[in-house]
């Protein structure tokens, strides 16, 4: 990495050789100008550095018009102002100008001069480092969210959140946005934000299932010096924080109804106080709540607040879970591929057809999430046997699950070679469908073991009237020749 380069603009040229030695020494590089026009000449020349020591008084251009001057030509160079003595007026101008620092000039070497200096540079350059590791996740992040809603636009399932996004961005209502976990609502939260009026101001996004109550509160209120125990100094909040900006409540459902109720007031009225004060303090926050909890089934045992339901539900944003986009499946496995080939410094593996059909047929529970970490894997192992297997195995576990609970017994082959039997609990409108355990079933997993045994007895009758020939059995299935192998295998079935 090359050195920092520090400017020094002083008319005395024996502070200002002192000066370099005293930055070469510490592994900068600096450069003297005699006058600050020709630091000035240099900035827009497009030599810029990344600090500027600039001496109060200088003959000609003196140090607060070439701070000015550096300041109309380059707004995001950060200045130290240097002065032989402190006067109090110099100072409030000087930092009023858009200096960061105004610091004595050392005439003690190693002293306390010296110390000062070289902390005020290396705090300056510290603040460089952040603002752009932050300027680069932005644009990461930004990348990200244009490549995604560039595959919503495209997918037909999809296409319907995008166009809602587009609908609702401009206008500064309470949006809650529901799906499964890792189904991307923090993306489309994102993408209301982004093409809304408040895109220049803050997006804030708070987990209301990372806190306990008590600190969910503080860190969306704020709190006073000594409002509890731990309250060592003020804190502002993410309310005050997000101001003329977004708001993003994820996991809402999660929030306890004593602050429901709080959280309610304030989308009421925009006025807070934090904790430990009776002062009010307003706020302009846009909010964007999401869930993946079932709030009406909450609603009624409860749980959630009537109130507040309705107030955050002005419009409602579904995303569908990924098992139900699988067009959208190869662009984002190719995307992912590309991301982290990138960021892992190796080659783009390519995707096979053999692996393309499983990611295809694959339920993905975890959703996107999911799929980013057998991108991960897949870049990392280069070997599509290895996510192929994972895949495959996850399948038939969450199958085996399923059936299970449905009271299903999937043939296996016994000791001699014959299918053992594979019972169905039956479901009729006189009894409820239950597990082993007796408890009750949800209408998912039932619907997915009569499913699971409808497509075992469409199976095993068609392989044996074309006496198991498996490949004139899969075109008359509709299904390719890999997926029956895969099917045979999951069910266990083998011939007679």
């Amino acid at each position: 990495m090359r050195a920092p380069v520090v400017a020094v603009a002083d008319d005395d040229l024996a502070f200002a050789n002192y000066l370099k030695a005293f930055l070469d020494e510490r592994e900068y590089q600096a450069r003297v100008y005699g006058r600050g026009e020709d630091l000035v000449a240099a900035i827009r020349r497009g030599e810029i550095p990344d600090v500027a020591l600039l001496d109060v008084v200088m003959p000609g251009m003196d140090g607060l018009e070439t701070l000015r001057r550096i300041k109309a030509a380059c707004p995001d160079l950060q200045v130290i102002m240097l002065s032989g003595r402190e006067n109090a007026a110099t100072i409030v101008e000087a930092l009023g100008l858009g200096a960061v620092n105004y610091v004595v000039k050392p005439d003690d070497p190693e002293g306390l001069g010296e110390i000062a200096l070289h902390a005020a540079v290396k705090q300056v350059l510290e603040k460089n480092r952040l603002v752009s590791e932050v300027t680069e996740l932005r644009r990461q992040v930004d990348d990200d969210q244009a490549q995604v809603f560039l595959f919503w636009e495209q997918s037909q399932t999809m296409r319907l959140v995008a166009t809602m996004i587009d609908r609702v961005a401009d206008n500064d209502v309470t949006v809650l946005i529901r799906g499964e976990s890792g189904v991307g609502k923090e993306l489309v939260a994102r993408a209301i934000h982004d093409r809304s009026q408040r895109r220049a101001r803050p997006f804030v996004k708070v987990n209301c299932a990372a806190l306990p109550d008590e600190l969910l509160e503080s860190e969306l209120f704020g709190h006073e010096k000594g409002a509890f125990t731990g309250a060592a100094t003020l804190r502002i909040g993410k309310f005050e924080h997000a101001d003329r900006g977004t708001l993003m409540l994820d996991e809402i459902g999660e929030m306890k109804p004593a602050l429901q109720g709080k959280l309610l007031h304030v989308l009421q009225d925009g006025e807070f106080s934090r904790l430990g004060s009776n002062k009010r303090v307003t706020s302009d926050v846009r909010i964007i709540a999401a869930t993946n909890r079932d709030l009406e089934a909450m609603l009624e045992r409860g749980d959630f607040r009537e109130d507040l339901y309705y107030r955050l539900r002005v419009i409602e944003i579904v995303v569908p879970p990924l098992r139900e986009r699988s067009d959208e499946i190869p662009q984002l496995f190719a995307y992912f591929v590309d991301k982290y080939s990138k960021r892992y410094n190796r080659p783009a593996p390519l995707l096979t057809d053999e692996l393309c059909g499983a990611l295809c047929e694959h339920s993905w529970p975890g959703n996107i999430r999911e799929l980013e970490n057998v991108v991960k894997r897949f870049v990392i192992l280069k070997d599509d046997g290895a996510v192929l297997q994972d895949l495959r195995t996850a399948d038939r576990g969450r199958a085996r699950q399923s059936i299970n609970r449905a009271g299903v017994t999937v043939a296996m082959e016994a000791p001699d070679g014959h299918e053992t039997p594979a019972p169905v609990t039956p479901v009729n409108g006189s009894k409820t469908a239950a597990d082993s355990n007796g408890q009750p079933l949800s209408l998912a997993d039932a619907a997915r073991a009569a499913i699971l045994q409808a497509e075992r007895d469409l199976i095993v009758p068609t392989l044996r009237r074309v006496h198991w020939n498996r490949r004139k059995a899969a075109p008359l299935l509709g299904i390719s020749y890999k997926t029956l192998l895969n099917k045979i295998k999951e069910y266990g079935i083998v011939p007679d």
